[in-house]
């Protein structure tokens, strides 16, 4: 595993390479780039989360296997380019002041919730916070899901675009009402008839 993780993060650069490249070569605002860059942590995240119930529905899929072995780098990719929209946005909005200014907006606090939400994720997506943390690192991984529907808020709000922030992320929620439909299947009990 460890001898494709340099391809892997290769390919998952891709995007950020063509934004910064398209920023410093073709001299592209940063408003201009802020949208692709949140679209792209968008869809990481996205990806992350629907590995673990395309294994459910796909059990002997050796591409979603080596893909959910994979799931953490597509996590912290999904940071990091959250980070590059930030970045982008921060050179869009040029002073504290003016961040600050439009804070209350829906489509703003959302999309700095989701970030904070993120960035314990990206630090501890490593083995030794695994082995630290034990139990509580599965835990803590779930506020991948609130940082997901914050996103998609944040998406639509900024946006002023529903339609395709859910095209987006209608496969992530049907692929976890699946799951969810499944564990809750798995949970009803059987019904014996009295003899």
């Amino acid at each position: 595993m460890r001898r494709d993780r340099p391809l892997l993060w290769a390919v998952l650069a891709l995007p950020a390479l063509q934004s910064v490249y398209r920023w410093r070569s073709e001299g592209l605002w940063p408003d201009e780039l802020v949208a692709p860059t949140g679209e792209w942590a968008a869809r990481m995240i996205i990806i992350a989360l629907m590995l673990t119930p395309l294994a459910t529905l796909l059990p002997g899929s050796r591409a979603i296997g080596w893909l959910l072995a994979r799931r953490r780098a597509f996590g912290v990719a999904a940071f990091l380019y959250a980070l590059l929209h930030l970045a982008f946005y921060i050179g869009e909005m040029e002073t504290i002041r003016n961040m600050v200014a439009e804070l209350g907006a829906t489509g703003i606090w959302t999309g700095w919730v989701a970030f904070f939400l993120l960035l314990p994720l990206a630090i501890t997506s490593n083995d030794a916070s695994m082995r630290a943390l034990r139990k509580g690192w599965k835990r803590l991984q779930r506020l991948a899901y609130p940082a997901a529907a914050l996103t998609l808020v944040h998406w639509i709000f900024v946006h002023n675009e529903t339609l395709e922030a859910l095209i987006q992320f209608a496969p992530l929620v049907a692929l976890q009402l699946y799951r969810l439909g499944r564990l809750a299947a798995s949970r009803r009990p059987v019904f014996q008839s009295p003899v």
